[in-house]
């Protein structure tokens, strides 16, 4: 991926004139289905019981069914997203290759956060996924809301960035190591008597880390730089920035510090508490939508936080299956508030919805399909999504977060039944505009992708609940 964006520099250098935005969209999407393709070998390599998983890069690097998995949903999240790119951008004044290397170069990142076996590598890979995104959300140099939220997301990522930073220096501290592998035999085999100094570290850690998953009280970036950002980089965000701060946490929390999870598990506790109740809360009193889905995506941060605290194997499992479903549904909604978005791209109101069942009863259904997956309904994948999640905190009994997250779940629906109710309610604002609206084949082939997936994993999720199972994360040495 990161060779490809540096191939397609290059091409653009020689060739200004004669590379178009079509073309930029399709090599951008067959780089990343040229690096999905890639991690298929591999994954039947480390799933073969002779051979399992292994590192690389003198064991700076771990390359096993986790490090795979979340790959291979970056990469879908890439090809999923070029469409959007292809055709909102140009109406949004963003134009040039730009977009398209950042979009490799963050995706690189993810894969990197993913496979990590030392915390250099691993922040690395952050701040190469950071520093992409906070060039693509301000991409958008006409709009003063798109600088705004560039610089709001630049100056806040900037400090969490320090405070893993620092985290990390403590834990090198502590444990005279920056190896994922070394830092867990000795937590293993050495007993601290005063180890003020490692659990300084890991709460520094967490949060540095929790700033990136937009969990509560590290949330504050999320709905302005939702708002203000280009809508296809919002969907890319939504889902690869999420899927890749998770791999994180999980290798760090689960992994990596194991051995400490009594210290760190009623905190992750009452941060998702805290992120479950204030992003659905705060969503139902939103009037725009995407700061309505940001919210929503804070509330979802915390039901992927009540699978992580479980800290279980079945925690993990459904995390990454979380995850997985939840990148279908929130690309397709932020599709579908991207086609309602007007001519400027900014039209992103509530109101911009009224009346959809009536200009494209079909972008209706998909929206209600997403939003009823969103909301945790049978027969979407988000039901059991949901239902993994809370599953994974009762068997660790913690009965108190799974009610809170059931409750969260209610508060959600209504977020959800409001948008419905603009949908298939109420009139359309504008019969010129509506009349007008016209969707590309490639946006339909998104949606209809996103909405078959959300539809099949609701009904058969057994595929992915055998692949999510096979993806646990281990450290293999050098």
């Amino acid at each position: 991926m990161a060779a490809a964006a540096v191939l397609l520099l290059t091409i653009c250098s020689l060739f200004p004139d004669r590379i178009t935005t079509k073309l930029l969209s399709i090599y951008t999407a067959l780089a990343s289905l040229a690096a999905l393709i890639t991690t298929f070998p591999l994954w039947g390599k480390v799933q073969n019981s002779s051979e399992g998983p292994y590192s690389t890069l003198a064991g700076a690097f771990g390359i096993d069914g986790f490090s795979l998995f979340v790959t291979m949903l970056i990469t879908t999240i890439v090809i999923i997203v070029c469409p959007l790119l292809s055709t909102f951008l140009e109406r949004e004044s963003v134009s040039g290759p730009e977009p398209y290397v950042l979009l490799l170069l963050a995706a690189t990142g993810g894969m990197i956060m993913a496979g990590a076996n030392d915390f250099i590598i691993l922040f690395l890979g952050i701040e190469v996924l950071s520093i992409s995104s906070y060039i693509l959300v301000a991409m958008n140099s006409r709009r003063i809301q798109s600088q705004e939220a560039g610089l709001k997301y630049f100056i806040l990522g900037a400090f969490a960035s320090g405070f893993l930073l620092y985290g990390i220096a403590l834990l090198y501290g502590a444990t005279g190591s920056t190896s994922f592998t070394a830092i867990k035999a000795f937590t293993q085999q050495v007993e601290l008597t005063n180890d003020a100094l490692l659990l300084a570290a890991l709460a520094l850690l967490i949060v540095g880390l929790a700033f990136k998953v937009a969990a509560v009280p590290f949330h504050f970036w999320s709905p302005d730089v939702y708002q203000g950002s280009p809508t296809p980089f919002v969907a890319f965000m939504a889902s690869a920035v999420k899927v890749s701060g998770f791999a994180a946490i999980l290798r760090v929390l689960y992994v990596t510090l194991g051995e400490y999870r009594a210290d760190w598990q009623p905190v992750i506790y009452a941060i998702a508490i805290a992120t479950l109740l204030t992003g659905s809360l705060l969503a139902i009193v939103q009037t725009d939508l995407k700061r309505m889905l940001a919210y929503s995506s804070i509330s979802h941060a915390g039901y992927l936080l009540v699978g992580t605290q479980a800290a279980s194997d079945q925690g993990v499992k459904a995390v990454l299956f979380y995850l997985a479903t939840y990148t279908f549904m929130v690309i397709g909604s932020f599709t579908v508030v991207a086609i309602n978005a007007g001519k400027s791209g900014t039209e992103t109101s509530l109101d911009s919805v009224a009346g959809l069942a009536t200009k494209k009863p079909l972008l209706a259904i998909s929206f209600t399909i997403f939003l009823l997956g969103q909301a945790g309904i049978p027969l979407t994948s988000g039901f059991f999504a949901k239902f993994y999640v809370i599953e994974a905190a009762i068997e660790e009994k913690s009965y108190t977060l799974a009610v809170i997250a059931m409750i969260a779940a209610v508060i959600g629906a209504f977020l959800y039944l409001r948008i419905l109710v603009k949908i298939w309610l109420s009139q359309p604002t504008d019969q010129e505009d509506s009349a007008k609206l016209t969707i590309p084949f490639e946006i339909g082939l998104v949606l209809a992708i996103s909405v078959v997936a959300t539809m099949f994993l609701g009904i058969w999720p057994e595929p992915l609940v055998e692949m999510v199972e096979r993806a646990i994360p281990v450290l293999v040495a050098s």
